[in-house]
């Protein structure tokens, strides 16, 4: 079976080479039809390259291994990458804002509209795999850089219908406004998909702990052990790939330090049974 790192570097390349045609394609189709919904879809295109880029590097730093000085490893460039294609695409949101904003005072006509419509069925049926494959990469890892980049392109499966769409009722209707009004909705799905993927990564770098059902499980994994007493003072967090839990075991007063030792190593790895990717640092106190 291939391991996660070379699922998210293989990931990465591809949302770059998918990117790399798509905002060629579209620069083409826009400076023949002029269309700013088109644009906004070519902006769109370029920003993904640009942050696929980072991602990619971003994903190769997270996954080299602790060292000297990062005994916690690297992981926290994946929430950093992600933090950066949060503001990426906010800055493309406010770019196509301001576009669509000027075209609806000066409207322009759409022309070559049929080349664009190619180039824009082109683009979702290549955006539609590149997406399905990032989603079974990020189901086999929990990559979040692998998952922000997923979430943007599958917003512009929803950009692309809105300019197919607009060159449909601007071209064979005459509704001029469809274009920078789409254009604007367009906008605000890319703002949307910038706020969730921005607070995702936020949470990993403020060290957020892990979901209550997540924390739930370890609890009861501990205790399952017959000879723990209870679980208390869980902490938890992720940073990449990792997974660091810290906890206390209450065990008997009587238990000797070795026997003690060999509880902990049980329940040590019973949880990583259920967390492969688990940092655990197990303390044991005396039940009262």
């Amino acid at each position: 079976m291939t391991d996660p790192g070379t699922l998210m570097k293989r990931a990465a390349i591809a949302s770059v080479a998918v990117s790399a045609f798509l905002v060629a394609i579209k620069a083409a189709a826009y400076f023949a039809s002029h269309s700013v919904a088109l644009l906004a879809s070519m902006a769109d295109s370029a920003l993904d390259l640009f942050a696929s880029g980072l991602n990619m590097l971003a994903i190769r730093q997270s996954l080299t291994p602790a060292d000297a000085e990062h005994r916690f490893g690297h992981g926290k460039a994946e929430p950093l990458a992600g933090l950066a294609q949060g503001a990426f695409i906010a800055a493309s949101a406010l770019f196509i804002s301001l576009q669509a904003v000027q075209h609806i005072w000066t409207p322009e006509p759409i022309e070559n509209s049929i080349p664009a419509l190619i180039v824009m069925c082109i683009s979702i049926i290549s955006t539609f795999f590149l997406v399905m494959y990032q989603r079974r990469v990020v189901s086999r890892t929990g990559s979040l850089a692998v998952d922000a980049d997923s979430g943007h392109y599958a917003s512009d499966l929803l950009t692309n219908l809105g300019v197919i769409v607009a060159l449909v009722l601007v071209t064979w209707l005459g509704w001029t406004l469809a274009d920078p009004l789409i254009a604007l909705v367009v906008a605000g799905v890319l703002g949307w998909t910038a706020f969730g993927v921005g607070r995702r990564s936020l949470d990993q770098l403020m060290d957020r702990e892990l979901s209550d059902e997540d924390r739930a499980r370890i609890k009861t994994i501990a205790q399952s052990h017959p000879a723990v007493v209870n679980a208390h003072d869980l902490k938890t967090r992720e940073a990449g790939l990792s997974v660091f839990i810290q906890l206390h075991l209450a065990l008997r007063p009587d238990m000797t330090l070795a026997e003690a030792h060999v509880v902990s190593e049980a329940v040590e790895s019973a949880i990583r049974e259920a967390y492969p990717n688990a940092e655990i640092i197990i303390h044991q106190d005396p039940a009262s």
